[in-house]
């Protein structure tokens, strides 16, 4: 049975009330526009999955800190940060089903957001002399650009195998859920060995979180991102690159000719959805998925048992059979 959010963050309940306010503090600014925008953004903060990460996997693995608060805090500064960047980027209009700050203030104000949000997490770091947060966080948001980036290149010539498609994944996604449980340990003075233990966790669980992702674009589930979105971004995932393994040339040329020339009309979008669900593709990544899960619980049950262990395996569980 899956928890609500609410229920999972039962042992961190107080911790996340705190965590709010603290967080809010980080943000402040002197500046008016910047201060309201800030304010904007605190208001639409979604399910907050990544503080969670970061409080119960410091509560596994010690006793949660100060230095677990500005842990957060750094994840949420600097991944706010590429979020705000890459509505820019992809010029977006709606977060969450909100608008984007460069919807409500236009791009050069919305870069300027980003960079300020950049330098407040370095400076939270620097101030405390949180080096090891720091660099944990800062390899993941490197991490997050170079898988960006590949993605982009890979996606113009639509030639993405499965490892390479891994390794945009465990990039793009995995490493900032890896970082959130590799700063909830390091945070709580874990060892280096156990910080690694946590990054590899969440990597794991971040690698599921995206095939779930993946799967909501073939309308696996009733409700979620809009169905075909990838497929008219032109974006390779799992299920259609398992499909394109199996099929035979002239086929495979078919389906990459619609999606590269012909992806704008819904027909075709619902007939590449069709081939992929047919040709087992959204079985496949429904089984990789499950394997990633199955090593993440190994690995956290390594762990001694703990209202925080428990919770955190729920948040797994949440992860993989959300809606959206």
């Amino acid at each position: 049975m899956t928890l609500s959010i609410k229920e999972i963050q039962m042992p961190i309940a107080d911790e996340m009330k705190a965590f709010e306010l603290k967080f809010r503090q980080f943000m402040k600014s002197d500046v008016m526009l910047l201060d309201q925008i800030m304010n904007y953004i605190v208001r639409r903060k979604g399910k907050q999955l990544r503080p969670m990460f970061v409080f119960l996997s410091a509560g596994v693995c010690g006793a949660i800190s100060e230095s677990t608060y500005r842990g957060g805090a750094l994840i949420e500064l600097l991944h706010t940060a590429t979020l705000v960047h890459d509505d820019v980027v992809d010029d977006s209009s709606y977060r969450r089903g909100f608008f984007s700050v460069n919807a409500l203030w236009k791009n050069k104000i919305a870069v300027l957001v980003g960079d300020y949000l950049l330098s407040r997490g370095l400076l939270l770091s620097v101030d405390y002399e949180e080096f090891d947060l720091l660099k944990i966080v800062s390899t993941a948001v490197r991490e997050l650009s170079e898988g960006e980036l590949l993605q982009i290149e890979k996606a113009r010539r639509l030639d993405i195998t499965e490892e390479v498609y891994y390794q945009i994944i465990r990039q793009k996604t995995a490493s900032l859920i890896a970082s959130c449980c590799a700063v909830g340990a390091c945070s709580v003075g874990a060892t280096p060995e156990v910080v690694k233990r946590m990054h590899a966790f969440g990597e794991k669980v971040g690698m599921a979180f995206q095939i779930k992702d993946d799967l909501f674009d073939y309308g696996a589930e009733e409700i979620g991102k809009p169905l075909g979105i990838d497929i008219k971004e032109k974006k390779m995932t799992l299920p259609l690159i398992y499909a394109l393994n199996k099929s035979g040339w002239l086929e495979k040329r078919k389906i990459i000719n619609i999606i590269r020339n012909e992806s704008h009309k819904p027909k075709k979008v619902t007939e590449v959805i069709n081939y992929v669900k047919d040709s087992g593709g959204l079985a496949y990544a429904q089984e990789v998925m499950e394997q990633y899960v199955s090593e993440a619980r190994t690995l956290l049950h390594e762990f001694e048992d703990s209202p925080y262990r428990t919770s955190l395996e729920h948040l797994v569980q949440y992860t993989i059979e959300r809606t959206k």
